[in-house]
């Protein structure tokens, strides 16, 4: 290819222009001298796709970018890269899947679209020949996707674990630090602008779930059902958990884990004590961080922010300078079609093995503790530590007995749990954390 030709300009058109589209188009402007040199070529912006015309952008929006047709940024055949970036299912899938048939580089940072349809995206790419980019699908501005794919192309991933939510994290650290309730840390986190006004998709679990599934393709080549994950948010955890948390070495942490069982694959979601001496212990506040065990490499951690117009920005220009620089090169799609995908069966959730922090309510009477020990004993259940703490003021009032068991599997606990709850002396329902070892 001719250095003339190597200079004409790489055509972008944005879908979207919200908060990640405005960091989009803020840094092509402001590092658009060293991106011509990374490329080779200047990035050039010919459309933004948006709802309202009439809504007030960033400044490096040009008015004569913004349209509202669809057709006229899908049917423009000289725009090379399609940025993806107004989130959600519909019409999102229906645009990026005309943009591949079309032939053109597709750069998204829509979680929820390629933990759905990933797969099926990842298929039409490979078959167009053309790039599907999704770096800032998860964690933010850290490198997860490229990590994954690429430094870790020689080795393969025996574990994953992740703090993949920044608002969870942000709650489960005022939490600790300061002995907020649930309810107080999320209005805080909603008044810093760090939780939505609806936050169920974040505290419920589900937004790591989205999250995880991505990372399970690169991470474990696995196609994945979100539905099939174990998926629990943070809503329970009170200052007790955190109480005694502490008081046995722990703190909790919301994190998103994988392990590959050979046969089958161990994916799931939801709160978990982890050692105070852990590296994920140590990320606060809205961070990220993932914990990647290689099986040559051993241990990796990243840790970065994981949401934000500019971090993610950050992750979104990153890929549009690889599929640019793939297109003039002459490879499209290259990076793409290292991506293999297979079904992998999940290990269902009564067989993972674990340690568990169980909490029981109980009336303050004797024998309690004996009963609880001996129902656990009949389903093989081993206990490392166990501890009640106070004593009850009257009658009607619980006091919290909390144990750590040693490792077992799940179904054994369900079970014990179970056979609990048919108990008088039991004020609330039994509370399961699990604990990981990371």
């Amino acid at each position: 290819m001719s250095k003339e030709r190597d200079r004409q300009p790489v055509r972008i058109a944005l879908l979207g222009c919200g908060t990640v589209g405005g960091g989009v188009l803020r840094l092509l402007n402001e590092n658009r001298s060293y991106l011509e040199l990374r490329v080779g070529a200047p990035l050039e912006v010919a459309h933004v796709l948006v709802r309202d015309a009439s809504k007030e952008r960033v400044r490096e929006c040009r008015a004569e970018w913004v349209t509202t047709d669809p057709e006229v940024v899908l049917g423009d055949d000289r725009v090379d890269v399609v940025v993806e970036v107004m989130g959600g299912e519909q019409p999102a899938r229906r645009y990026v899947e005309r943009a591949i048939r079309a032939g053109k580089g597709v750069v998204s940072a829509n979680k929820l679209l390629i933990a759905r349809h990933g797969a099926e995206l990842i298929e039409q790419a490979i078959e167009h020949r053309v790039d599907l980019a999704f770096e800032a699908s998860v964690g933010g501005g850290i490198p997860v996707i490229r990590t994954l794919r690429e430094s870790l192309a020689s080795d393969s991933v025996s574990s994953v674990h992740a703090i993949l939510n920044g608002t969870c994290n942000y709650i489960l650290t005022r939490m600790r630090d300061t002995g907020l309730a649930f309810d107080a840390a999320l209005a805080e986190a909603q008044r810093l602008g760090y939780a939505e006004a609806d936050p169920s998709l974040d505290v419920d679990g589900h937004d790591a779930a989205q999250k995880l599934v991505v990372v399970s393709m690169l991470a474990f080549d696995a196609h994945i059902d979100q539905e099939a994950l174990l998926v629990e948010g943070i809503r329970a955890i009170d200052q007790t958990d955190f109480r005694f948390a502490d008081r046995f070495g722990f703190t909790v942490k919301h994190l998103g884990i994988g392990h590959d069982r050979g046969d089958r694959l161990e994916l799931r979601v939801h709160p978990a004590l982890v050692r105070k001496a852990s590296v994920l212990a140590h990320v606060d506040d809205v961070l990220n961080g993932v914990f990647v065990q290689g099986r040559a490499l051993g241990p990796c951690l990243l840790v970065g922010r994981g949401a934000g117009d500019m971090p993610t920005a950050v992750s979104v220009v990153a890929d549009i300078v690889d599929v640019a620089r793939s297109r003039l090169e002459g490879e499209p799609g290259l990076s793409t079609r290292s991506i293999q995908l297979s079904r992998r069966e999940l290990l269902p959730i009564e067989d993972i093995e674990t340690r568990y922090y169980l909490r029981f309510d109980v009336a303050d009477h004797p024998g309690v503790i004996g009963t609880i020990a001996s129902v656990l004993g009949n389903e093989g259940i081993s206990i490392e530590q166990m501890v009640q703490e106070g004593r009850a003021v009257d009658a009607d009032e619980g006091v919290p007995v909390c144990l750590i068991t040693h490792h077992t599997r799940e179904g054994a606990v369900r079970r014990a749990l179970q056979a609990v709850s048919t108990q008088r002396f039991l004020k609330a329902p039994p509370r399961l954390i699990r604990i990981e070892d990371v």
